[in-house]
């Protein structure tokens, strides 16, 4: 899970690019400085949310709820005001009140992350029944787009990639259904789509990995980003999972007939291997670099930490965790919202303590990104409220259901890209 949804940055840097070198027939005017974004009231951070708004919002709700932090009705009130009458969700809507039609650009990752996020709310706090039809609602939307292979693309009716599939069935997880039994009309399940994408471990490049999606010549390459992704979904979690008991090293081992949670396994394998040398991921240059040197992937280190975790992997993983707490405090700042819901779900997963993470104070400082919230607890909830895939919010979630009628259940997070 990608902190900036890196698809849109890439494809805007490259149009940036673009533009650079292309000649220019006259002198082209004096630059006209950028306008700063229009912030709308409720909305976590103080970037240009076009590209991530309902992404940051939503995971800064599931992290917040994991340390019992309630978030203001005004950001809420945004949130469920993203949404479209059909259900689904926009990377953003500057103007809600603006019905969407056919080129409103609907996104599944956005969509999954805001249905787990809205249902984590506290009853009470809002108008939860609304919150329920809003949950149905985009329920319903995202079962009607699954791909015939089982998967979902970034946007309805394109290609399923790892990343957005994995989304869907953490989602789902973390709402109480069953992925496995989500099929689509020709009878795949989200799990089929995902073993499309792991790649053995005989293979000598990639072993155990995921990748995001096949290559024009069907190769496999492995992927980062896609491999947290799928080695957290691929054993039916959600990004608010905890560890587990007992802990287990991580192996890599082929069968002779696949299973999603061997493929799983293997892909938390490949995480740990990735992660012994230097206790972090590392991201390529951006197309058109001057500076080929790769650098330190700080989100998707933190999603490595948490799939690690909930496999059992904690000890693979506490070079990372260790590492974040030591040198993610200014990229963190830098990010805003999400990259600080990101650390949290990393402490959550590892049972430390999110408000003491290495000098900061990442609660705080989350909650600082938004409006100020309704509750924030004095302490850190303890582990036994949060043992469950959502932390401290599943028991919200379970007495919501009982309090809303025929609320349907839906499903989470990435906004990522390759």
């Amino acid at each position: 899970m990608t902190t900036v949804r890196r698809g849109a940055a890439a494809f805007a840097a490259a149009a940036v690019l673009c533009t650079v070198v292309a000649p220019a027939a006259t002198a082209a005017p004096s630059p006209t400085p950028t306008p700063a974004p229009v912030i709308p009231a409720g909305l976590y951070g103080t970037k240009d949310p076009t590209y991530d708004g309902v992404w940051r919002q939503s995971l800064a709700f599931i992290a917040q709820r994991t340390q019992g932090v309630q978030p203001a009705e005004q950001a809420v009130a945004w949130l469920s005001g993203q949404q479209c009458e059909s259900g689904a969700f926009a990377s953003y809507r500057p103007d809600p009140a603006k019905p969407c039609d056919p080129a409103t650009m609907l996104d599944t990752n956005a969509t999954a992350v805001a249905v787990q996020a809205l249902s984590a709310v506290k009853p009470g706090s809002t108008d939860q029944e609304k919150i329920g039809k809003a949950v149905d609602a985009a329920a319903g939307w995202l079962k009607g787009v699954q791909n015939k292979d089982g998967g979902w693309g970034y946007n309805p009716g394109s290609p399923s990639d790892a990343n957005s599939t994995s989304i869907v069935i953490g989602a789902l997880a973390a709402l109480g259904q069953k992925p496995g039994e989500v099929k689509s009309a020709e009878g795949r399940t989200p799990y089929d789509a995902l073993l499309s994408f792991a790649i053995p471990c005989a293979t000598q490049d990639g072993a155990g990995a995921f990748a995001y999606q096949p290559e024009k010549n069907g190769k496999l390459l492995a992927n980062a980003d896609a491999t947290a992704a799928a080695a957290l979904a691929g054993i039916g979690k959600s990004v608010a999972a905890r560890s587990v008991t007992p802990a287990q090293a991580p192996t890599c081992t082929d069968l002779a007939k696949p299973t999603v949670e061997r493929a799983a396994r293997n892909g938390a394998s490949y995480l740990a291997g990735a992660l012994a040398g230097t206790g972090h991921l590392n991201t390529p240059p951006m197309p058109g670099a001057t500076d080929p040197t790769e650098l330190p992937d700080y989100g998707n280190t933190a999603d490595a930490v948490v799939a690690l975790a909930a496999s059992g992997a904690t000890k693979e993983a506490e070079g990372a965790l260790t590492w974040l707490q030591q040198n993610s405090a200014a990229w963190a700042k830098e990010s805003g919202p999400a990259a600080y819901a990101q650390l949290v779900l990393a402490a959550n997963a590892m049972r430390t303590d999110p408000r003491a993470f290495g000098s900061v104070d990442l609660v705080k400082e989350l909650n600082a990104t938004g409006p100020a919230p309704q509750t924030v607890p004095s302490a850190t909830p303890s582990a036994s409220e949060g043992n469950g895939d959502s932390g401290s919010f599943d028991l919200w979630w379970i007495i919501g259901i009982g309090m809303v009628v025929g609320v349907g259940i839906g499903f989470l997070l990435s906004g990522r890209k390759k």
